[in-house]
């Protein structure tokens, strides 16, 4: 099985709630019937997490209205779906990623397929420095930053997309996508993003840590992220 992930932009005319509405209540049904997709997860910026307009960062601009993760049997089968996605977006790219998923956010904040899990989906598109070996880039994310990021942030669910390929030729160059999951007090609260109770001193303790372990690994000329919520449409099966 592979994982695709799918960048979106709405049509300019279109809010962010009405964005959501389409892909949830038309495409998605469209989506979830073809032979071969075994998994929807839609991840969209809309009202619900205006609160969170502070955390945004944008580096290539403009940032994608929603993200579309598909699991499917071979993504070069895309002829079957992507026609069906381009009838409701202005554009979009494709990447295929591995993905790595240290929390999974259904054990924590379980929600009925289709339904807006809890909270706010952070996603993030990230590359290295350049000139940073590949190896060292891996290492450093996966052993020892993971746990820096959960220790030092509130985050319930956290998956890392290792992209392996650019699907399009217009993708910009992107390294992974990072899916974040924290309660919806972290959208305007520092404190209940970093988990510190209140405390002042921890708060500058946590956000220095994790400033620190990000500058290690990431190009933050090259980072954007974007507050979206989140929609697990069709739960991965192997069906």
């Amino acid at each position: 099985m592979e994982k695709l992930l799918y960048p979106l932009w709405k049509v300019g005319s279109l809010s962010g709630d009405d964005f959501r509405d389409q892909l949830l209540l038309q495409l998605a049904p469209h989506l979830t019937q073809i032979q071969g997709v075994h998994g929807l997860r839609i991840c969209v910026v809309d009202s619900a997490v205006s609160a969170a307009a502070g955390r945004s960062i944008e580096s290539q601009a403009p940032s994608p209205d929603a993200l579309l993760s598909l699991w499917v049997n071979f993504a070069g089968a895309a002829e079957h779906w992507e026609p069906l996605i381009d009838t409701y977006v202005a554009s979009k790219t494709a990447y295929l990623v591995a993905e790595a998923e240290p929390l999974v956010s259904q054990q924590a904040h379980p929600s009925a397929p289709g339904e807006r899990l809890y909270g706010l989906c952070q996603v993030v598109f990230m590359s290295p420095p350049d000139g940073m070996d590949r190896d060292e880039w891996l290492s450093i994310w996966k052993d020892s930053h993971t746990q820096v990021a959960i220790d030092t942030q509130s985050t319930f669910g956290y998956r890392q997309n290792l992209v392996v390929r650019r699907l399009s030729q217009d993708a910009p160059v992107c390294f992974a996508v990072v899916e974040e999951n924290f309660p919806p007090e972290a959208m305007a609260s520092d404190h209940a993003f970093y988990a510190t109770g209140g405390d002042e001193a921890l708060l500058q303790k946590h956000r220095s840590a994790m400033i620190e372990s990000c500058a290690r690994f990431i190009d933050f000329q090259k980072i954007d992220v974007i507050p979206m919520s989140e929609y697990l449409v069709k739960p991965v099966t192997s069906e």
